[in-house]
């Protein structure tokens, strides 16, 4: 059996009655008594709008006696039941559309809850999670999860438990008025209906769950396809990328058509069930009437209520369908509710303070996975205040250093204190709002260069935005620009160079004003001329900051107050630029090949 059909199977197992209990605080929620109100008034609007459709019938069926009776006809009478049978099914609508109104608040509300409560469980998930997520399967996820809610909610308690109290009264009407044969009849027949409706079903549940999957990696394919589109253009892979679309998305058409064909087979052996028995109950009728026992409206009688019975039964397929592919979406959403959040808080953890904004890496040890170390016992110490730099060959783990310090994750070994104060003991949204970052990519949100560098801060005003821009030298480009800083930047920032996406990266930071700042490969991607401006503005925005370099290029960091040399996870030199340069180690090795490189660059060039 593929991974796939186990995740599906396990699915369909979890969709039960655990994912409705963990629904229901959002129907009913404790503090909302005024929605609590609502759901009350909606069912007792579903009961009147039920009663009146249960005394139709006999309005109906009396109207026909009175037309079919022996001598002249009961004219006042017969007019006055068909016009209480048009009120009657005018007064049915009313109650269903009022009961709309009522609980179309409830449901609305039900879904933002849970929609928001997914949101933030998945911004509380682990950096890990998100760099292995397949970011258009996600959202396919949310969004059949919370729209399964309101398909919920309207079925369950306006078609099922109707349909089930409808069962009960005509059942009672029925053996009242023709006896316990007909009443058998019609159960043993709603019995078949409703085991056949539910195997079948059951079987396209499965079909249902397979075609979501592939729906889900078709549209995963393409967004991935859509996000990478330069990438696709370098390598002229356009036809290869509609292969691979197209391979998904054939596979999702094969599902579809067989998921579609499984409802034709539904309705066929359903509307077989329901007719005979329509047939069979007015045949009986027939012979009642030919005996003298029954009349012409005891026919008429039988017929409609059959007929509304039949309408909802008829719906069940797909009502039970829709419920039991709702429990599927919404446990499917509970489950990735449920990932596990590598990193936490501890209980009562308190907010850092930092008065004096030192850092110490003491003896850390560190690995993405435990058959690969990254870190094997680093250790050094930032005084507060000083420029210190990390610099190292590929695969040192500089990088990894900034992600343990934000604490995306905790290390295996070790500790990792700013002034004084152990990160894992603290609160990480007081950790990360003592820290600044400058990227080697810095992202930006699709919305307004204001939005993207008042995100540094959430009270941020436009004066701290314009004064950021300037401090960050970016303020003369805005200027030039027809809409300011309410110039849209794109998806990811894309209608930026490389260097005004920085200097926004920077103006974000300062307006978030951290006592410690961590450079990270800043510059790496950048022209040796906007590589020199962004360091300029890095050194002057910098001054009274604890900073953290970390640099592959080692003319950027010279000037550093202390230079750390990594290797394999741990330091192995330190020292000024000057010192490291005189012990003629690695760092040394480091600086001459690059200088050579650059040396055959200005060849190559003249």
């Amino acid at each position: 059996m593929h991974e796939t059909d186990i995740t599906e199977a396990a699915l369909i197992e979890q969709a039960g009655w655990g994912t409705v209990r963990r629904f229901l605080p959002y129907l009913w929620p404790k503090d909302r008594a005024d929605l609590r109100w609502r759901i009350v008034v909606a069912a007792l609007l579903v009961l009147a709008a039920k009663a009146v459709v249960l005394t139709l019938p006999f309005a109906y069926a009396g109207a026909v006696d009175a037309m079919a009776a022996d001598g002249e006809p009961a004219l006042a009478l017969a007019l006055g039941l068909v016009l209480a049978y048009a009120a009657g099914r005018f007064a049915t609508t009313f109650f269903d559309q009022t009961r709309n109104m009522v609980f179309n608040r409830v449901g609305q509300d039900a879904v933002r809850g849970l929609s928001e409560d997914v949101f933030e469980r998945l911004h509380q998930l682990s950096l890990r999670f998100h760099l292995g997520r397949r970011t258009g399967e996600l959202t396919r996820v949310i969004e059949r999860g919370t729209k399964s809610i309101s398909n919920m909610i309207y079925f369950l308690l306006f078609n099922i438990l109707p349909t089930a109290v409808e069962l009960v009264v005509v059942a009672v009407i029925f053996y009242a008025l023709f006896g316990w044969e007909i009443v058998a009849a019609t159960a043993v027949t709603i019995a078949l209906f409703i085991w056949v409706t539910q195997a079948i079903t059951e079987w396209r549940t499965r079909l249902r769950a397979k075609m979501n999957a592939l729906d889900g990696q078709a549209m995963s394919r393409a967004v991935d396809s859509l996000l990478n589109y330069e990438t696709v253009k370098y390598f002229g892979a356009e036809g290869r990328e509609k292969r691979r679309f197209a391979s998904s998305a054939g596979a999702y058409a094969e599902a579809a058509i067989k998921t579609d064909n499984s409802l034709a087979t539904l309705n066929i052996v359903q509307a077989l069930i329901l007719q005979l028995m329509m047939g069979g109950a007015m045949a009986w009728t027939v012979w009642g009437w030919s005996q003298g026992r029954l009349s012409v409206g005891d026919l008429v009688l039988v017929n409609t209520y059959l007929q509304q019975l039949f309408r909802p039964l008829d719906m069940l397929g797909m009502v039970y369908r829709m419920i039991r592919q709702g429990l599927v979406d919404m446990a499917e959403m509970f489950r990735l509710m449920d990932t596990n959040v590598e990193v936490t808080d501890a209980p009562g953890a308190p907010a850092l303070i930092v008065r004096r904004p030192s850092l110490v890496f003491d003896n850390v040890h560190f690995g993405y996975d435990r058959d690969r170390k990254i870190l094997n016992g680093l250790s050094f110490e930032v005084p507060a205040g000083s420029h210190m730099a990390l610099v190292g060959p590929s695969g040192a783990g500089k990088s990894t250093i900034g992600r343990l310090l934000f604490r995306f994750y905790d290390p295996w070994q070790g500790r990792i204190l700013i002034d004084g104060q152990d990160i894992r003991e603290v609160t990480q949204a007081s950790l990360r709002a003592a820290i600044g970052i400058v990227p080697q990519d810095s992202v930006l949100f699709n919305d307004t260069l204001a939005y993207n560098i008042a995100y540094g801060r959430e009270d941020a005003t436009e004066a701290d935005v314009a004064q950021a821009a300037r401090d960050a030298a970016i303020w003369p480009f805005i200027e030039k620009l027809p809409l300011g800083l309410e110039t849209e930047v794109g998806e990811r920032g894309l209608k930026l160079s490389g260097g005004e996406k920085q200097r926004v990266a920077i103006a974000r930071t300062l307006v978030k004003n951290p006592p410690i700042l961590l450079l990270d490969e800043a510059t790496s991607a950048l022209d040796s001329r906007t590589e020199q401006e962004i360091l300029d503005t890095l050194r002057r925005v910098s001054a009274g900051r604890t900073t953290v370099a970390i640099a592959h290029r080692l003319s950027t960091i010279a000037d550093a107050d202390l230079i750390h040399v990594i290797q394999e996870g741990m330091v192995v030199e330190q020292g000024s630029h000057s010192q490291l340069l005189r012990h003629d180690g690695l760092y040394a090795d480091m600086w001459n090949r690059q200088l050579r490189e650059e040396g055959e660059l200005d060849e190559a060039a003249q």
